[in-house]
């Protein structure tokens, strides 16, 4: 990707020899700062001794229409989206300027390749020159900084903001104050020539303080590159630079595909690609399984998993995964607003045994903290252990002798976050915390979602610690439902997020984990592994460990 190696590569190099550095960080850092993806494996072998061989995946003939089952939502606003199926369907017809793989390692996609300072603090993003629009005009830079400049804006309301406003934005009061007479403030670029214009297929960011990530930020599932023509809207016809062309979309029906025969890439192989909306019930999506009325599926819950397997025609797809769901009160609300009934929420809860009862399993414990194990600053910190008379000794502290009521917020799908809840329902009342369930239907929940004073939320895997924390927990974010503001935890973040070496990175996340546990708004009970399953006839699939589908990728044998 560069054409000159970042200075750290060389140290990489040695650490990975040496074994101070496993496989997965050098990887997921070299190619970071600029190495290619091919380099990067193939030094891994020579220290390995096994070389790397990239899978040959099988292709079916061309032609054909693929159908699968996956909720069809609102796609009006690509960078103001929630959910991943939104950016399945948006994905097919405007990219990213970035890939992170199914490997995890991130490269260039509309980018041709990046270049990072030394210092982690100016960025060059060269695009790669001859990708058209579907209209036929150049992708150029001034598309790049449009989509950056309207993800950026405080007005569009795009979970971006919680990833970049560490390192490309600043604060600053709005002239304007809330009910309680403090200034409004809000978000801005931290410079006028924060994002520049090098030339007419080069873009460089100078960001205000140190930031690794910043190629895996351009893959954050809101930021696709949309047409500035289009002023940040999306629908059927809209113009993009990927492999399909949207023809039809019914929310809560079907989207509907057809393939472009002026691809600037590989694929596609299909000549239609649909989306069925199926419902939340679990058993409409196995009878359209077992039927052959689709071809695969998005996900698959734990409640559809014997069903599914007993079919002969059909191949299960896992990945182990950061993805999860939290346990969140409103930190502004009582009785929230005192850390000591937070922490008491964390000690009534036993992970693996509401692990066992939502996912039989299939997963790993959390610890209250959102930094999962796979992540490779991760930092093991002693045990948190089940304390039950903590819990109510705290809820006294608290003002709670007589214990405590509650009601939380769950929606209907998927079905394992309702049983989830009921296990964690049975465990606090041991602590004498009473806890209604207001079990809703997902539309009417994710209307809410960031509203109600106590919730139970889905998490999707990110491939860093850092992300997961900058987007939902960082004061003042889009995506910070429960309305933390710690400015201890935001300082620690964004120097977290500036650190090449992951051994003192790890140092830093060690702190946070610490202060999440003892101050943070979330009780975390696992991590969850996910999978599908696709008719054996569907060529090129494999499960990504965010539930992204790549359409270019995929081809059907004809029946």
């Amino acid at each position: 990707m560069s054409r000159d190696i970042h200075p750290a590569i060389p140290k990489l190099k040695r650490q990975l020899s040496e074994g101070r550095l496993d496989r997965r960080e050098f990887l997921r850092t070299s190619t970071l700062l600029g190495l290619s993806a091919t380099a990067a494996y193939a030094f891994v072998g020579k220290v390995t001794g096994q070389p790397f061989v990239q899978p040959a995946r099988a292709q079916a003939a061309p032609g054909g229409t693929l159908r699968i089952a996956m909720r069809v939502k609102e796609v009006a606003t690509p960078h103001t989206f929630a959910w991943a199926e939104q950016s399945n369907i948006t994905r097919q017809v405007c990219q990213y300027l970035s890939r992170t793989g199914h490997d995890n390692v991130t490269r260039p996609h509309l980018l041709d390749r990046w270049e990072a300072s030394d210092d982690l603090q100016t960025w060059t993003l060269h695009l790669r020159q001859g990708v058209k629009w579907h209209n036929g005009r150049d992708f150029v830079a001034d598309d790049v900084i449009w989509n950056f400049q309207h993800v950026l804006d405080a007005e569009t309301g795009s979970s971006v903001i919680g990833l970049m406003q560490g390192y490309m934005l600043e604060e600053f009061e709005t002239g304007e104050t809330d009910d309680d007479g403090n200034p409004v403030m809000s978000t801005r670029l931290w410079d006028a020539n924060a994002i520049e214009k090098v030339d007419d297929f080069t873009v460089r960011l100078n960001a205000k303080v140190p930031q690794l990530a910043v190629p895996e930020h351009l893959f954050h599932y809101p930021f696709p590159i949309l047409d500035p023509e289009e002023g940040g809207n999306f629908g059927a016809g809209s113009n993009g630079t990927g492999p399909f062309e949207l023809v039809e979309h019914q929310v809560g029906v079907k989207s509907v595909f057809r393939a472009r025969s002026d691809y600037w890439g590989d694929g596609p192989l299909l000549e239609e690609l649909q989306f069925i909306d199926l419902g939340d019930d679990a058993s409409a999506t196995i009878g359209a399984m077992a039927s052959q009325q689709v071809d695969g599926m998005y996900i698959a819950d734990v409640t559809q998993l014997d069903a599914l397997q007993a079919f002969p025609h059909l191949t299960m797809y896992e990945v182990t995964t950061a993805e999860t769901a939290v346990v969140r009160g409103k930190v502004t609300e009582p009785p929230f607003d005192d850390p000591r009934v937070r922490m008491a929420l964390k000690l009534a809860v036993d992970p693996q045994k509401t692990l066992d009862l939502a996912l039989r399993g299939r997963g790993v414990p959390a610890e209250h903290h959102h930094v999962c194990p796979v992540h490779p600053e991760y930092a093991e910190l002693p045990a948190f252990e089940r304390d039950v008379e903590r819990a109510k000794s705290l809820l006294a502290e608290a003002g709670f002798p007589d214990g405590l009521e509650l009601n939380i917020a769950c929606p209907t799908d998927p079905s394992w976050q309702v049983s989830a809840v009921q296990a964690m329902v049975e465990q606090w009342r041991e602590a004498n915390i009473q806890v209604n369930m207001d079990v809703m239907p997902g539309a009417q929940f994710w209307d809410v979602w960031d509203k109600v004073p106590f919730g139970y939320t889905i998490w999707y895997h990110r491939p860093l610690g850092v992300m997961a924390l900058g987007l939902a927990y960082r004061s003042g974010v889009p995506w910070n439902e429960s309305s933390y503001s710690n400015p201890e935890f935001d300082r620690l973040l964004t120097e977290a997020e500036g650190i090449l070496d992951v051994d003192q990175r790890r140092e830093v996340m060690a702190q946070i984990e610490a202060l999440f546990q003892e101050d943070g708004p979330i009780t975390q009970p696992f991590w969850r592994s996910i999978f599908t399953f696709y008719d054996t006839r569907v060529q090129g699939f494999a499960m990504h460990p965010t539930n992204y589908i790549f359409g270019e990728e995929l081809s059907i044998e004809a029946a």
